[in-house]
């Protein structure tokens, strides 16, 4: 299965600014081809490329101020290989983070999933917040945590993905969020799930049930989406004018039940 990805920003500079980036496939995504372009009127910047321990790719450069304009976008062949573990990293994604207080909902998780485990936990997990938790684009706030989701009832990839994590967290499981490209996705966004430690592997865990989990593009992954950020920035003021995500598959896209394991490219 080929995929194709694209995204397209315009960023309001008010003044230089430190702008760092986090849009394009991870490292470990096998790419056919790729084309990141960040222009300002006639200029054509270079950023510079910083890998992170997860294979996440953030791009970074100083703008003057004016508009930054930047896109990019790549062809996706194949399936990524799955890296090892370490004990690092599970033990880092057992822990709470600052949108994954899975202190703070421990014992409702420990009561509702009482004697559940491996894959039969995930699926009962996903449901539970499919099932509780109403997709309201526009309505949740940057700052909302796994905590304010689970209270409100609304929100939207990046919440659904959050309190996933912090009730995996609260059941013993290595739980982490992943950024991606999500082909068939509606509303067309970049997209956010949940990845669980199960039997040496990581699952993905989408309680939004939006887009088939064997098509996604892994972008970032972290403990929540203070790790994924597809932009932020330092020194000065800038303004997001505009986003444009797009991302389909050519051939045929399995059919997701969104109960059996799946792996993110």
């Amino acid at each position: 299965m080929q995929r194709a990805v694209i995204a397209e920003l315009d960023l309001d500079l008010a003044a230089p600014v430190d702008v760092i980036l986090q849009i394009t496939a991870a490292r470990t995504v096998p790419l056919a081809t790729e084309q990141l372009t960040l222009r300002q009127g006639d200029r054509e910047y270079t950023a510079a490329e910083i890998v992170d321990q997860s294979g996440s790719r953030l791009h970074r450069l100083t703008a003057e101020e004016g508009l930054l304009e930047v896109r990019y976008e790549a062809t996706v062949t194949g399936r990524a290989a799955h890296a090892r573990t370490s004990d690092l990293e599970t033990i880092t994604y057992l822990r709470p983070s600052r949108y994954c207080q899975s202190d703070e909902v421990f014992s409702q998780a420990r009561r509702q999933f009482r004697g559940l485990s491996g894959h039969d936990l995930l699926a009962v997990v996903s449901d539970f917040v499919a099932t509780s938790v109403t997709y309201t684009p526009g309505l949740s706030l940057g700052t909302d945590s796994a905590v304010t989701t689970l209270m409100t009832g609304q929100g939207v990839c990046r919440d659904y993905a959050h309190v996933v994590i912090a009730l995996l967290r609260a059941m013993d499981v290595p739980a982490r969020y992943a950024a991606c490209f999500a082909p068939d996705l509606d509303p067309m966004d970049f997209h956010a799930v949940a990845e669980a430690y199960i039997e040496g592997a990581w699952w993905v865990v989408d309680a939004t049930r939006l887009a088939p989990r064997s098509s996604l593009v892994r972008i970032a992954t972290g403990r929540d989406a203070a790790d994924c950020a597809f932009v932020s920035y330092h020194g000065g003021p800038l303004t997001l004018s505009r986003l444009h995500v797009d991302a389909w598959a050519d051939g045929e896209v399995p059919v997701d039940d969104f109960m059996s394991p799946a792996q993110l490219s």
